[in-house]
């Protein structure tokens, strides 16, 4: 058996079976560490995710290989000059990589590094963002000379525990604090004919989120851009319901969602919760948080976990999470970085 190579990419289109079982020996060790707590993707939707083409994103992947076994990789993400994202958002890149316990220490971490900045220069990007979970990935990064700029918390809800008397006063209360409003639930999806006028709310309750100090661009969902993530959330049997707080005078106030993927039994993942600013100070959040618990325990009885992220500024969306019960399992820490210091770091 050969010894331990270079970077090399991994291009899913051009891929033999070999290499997708490389890639999948790989991320069954990812997940056993990194995320033990969750189901793994089957093959086939692991696969799907890394061939789909999407217009609005430019998507690759970098190994180090140990003879036959991938030992590290790299992944990155750009938008396209197609994403509507693109004005505000063509100076930043994603990065995250992942080296197998048994090779760390050995320099890898430090061999992607001329990797990212020559894909920066190829794709005109001046900012990498990216996350640790816990020291040791914390202090590599502020070794490259970046900075920690946005934390998140990882909550998680278990059903079991939920006070389901607590949940129907919530929804009750909402609904005397707003006479005239209602609650619309659509599902398995947004309905297409509804998906203009929803991309504009969305896009407004969207860019009010707290990012801390986080360089990032402005966040604009299309109709198009979500068909195609719709398209593939079909594909592998997942849905994703929304709930909305429309107004007597017609406008939407507030919203919230979920995504329910068919290979997680017992998970619900909670998306985004956003209130317009106009409507704050009358229970909208809670109101729909209770709502949307009401319906998951309903549509999908065998759940036991709800999970969710919030920034940890976000201290409202905090209060009514920590009120259902939801409690912290992990932190993420966003880094970001210039792209000359990077090239320095090395």
């Amino acid at each position: 058996m050969s010894g331990m190579g270079d970077v090399v990419e991994f291009i899913p289109d051009r891929a033999s079976r070999e290499d997708w079982a490389r890639q999948h020996a790989f991320r069954r060790v990812l997940q056993a560490e990194w995320r033990p707590e969750d189901p793994l993707p089957p093959d086939d939707v692991f696969e799907l995710r890394r061939t789909h083409e999407d217009p609005h994103e430019y998507r690759r992947w970098f190994n180090v290989l140990d003879g036959d076994q991938v030992v590290a990789e790299l992944q990155v993400e750009v938008r396209t000059p197609e994403s509507p994202e693109y004005p505000t958002s063509k100076h930043l890149m994603w990065g995250w990589a992942y080296i197998l316990p048994s090779h760390r220490g050995r320099g890898i971490g430090r061999s992607f590094v001329p990797v990212l900045v020559a894909l920066m220069e190829e794709y005109g990007a001046t900012v990498l963002s990216s996350t640790g979970e816990d020291e040791p990935g914390h202090a590599f990064l502020r070794r490259l000379g970046a900075e920690p700029k946005l934390v998140e918390r990882a909550s998680r809800l278990d059903l079991r525990e939920v006070d389901w008397d607590m949940v129907s006063r919530w929804v009750a209360e909402g609904q005397a604090r707003s006479p005239g409003a209602r609650l619309e639930l659509m599902t398995p999806f947004v309905p297409d004919e509804l998906l203009d006028g929803h991309c504009v709310t969305l896009n407004e309750l969207l860019n009010t989120m707290p990012f801390e100090g986080l360089d990032h661009g402005e966040i604009v969902m299309t109709p198009e851009s979500v068909r195609v993530w719709r398209g593939r959330m079909q594909k592998i049997g997942s849905v994703n319901p929304t709930y909305r707080v429309r107004d007597a005078d017609g406008s939407i106030s507030g919203m919230t969602d979920v995504l329910k993927h068919r290979y997680e039994p017992g998970i619900v993942r909670q998306m985004f919760t956003g209130v317009h600013p106009r409507a704050r100070g009358r229970g909208l959040g809670k109101w729909l948080k209770a709502a949307m618990l009401e319906h998951v325990r309903e549509a999908y009885p065998d759940t036991v976990w709800i999970t969710t992220g919030n920034a940890r500024s976000n201290a409202s969306m905090l209060a009514i999470n920590h009120g259902l019960g939801f409690r912290l399992y992990r932190t993420e820490t966003f880094f970001q970085v210039g792209r000359d210091t990077l090239r320095g770091s090395v």
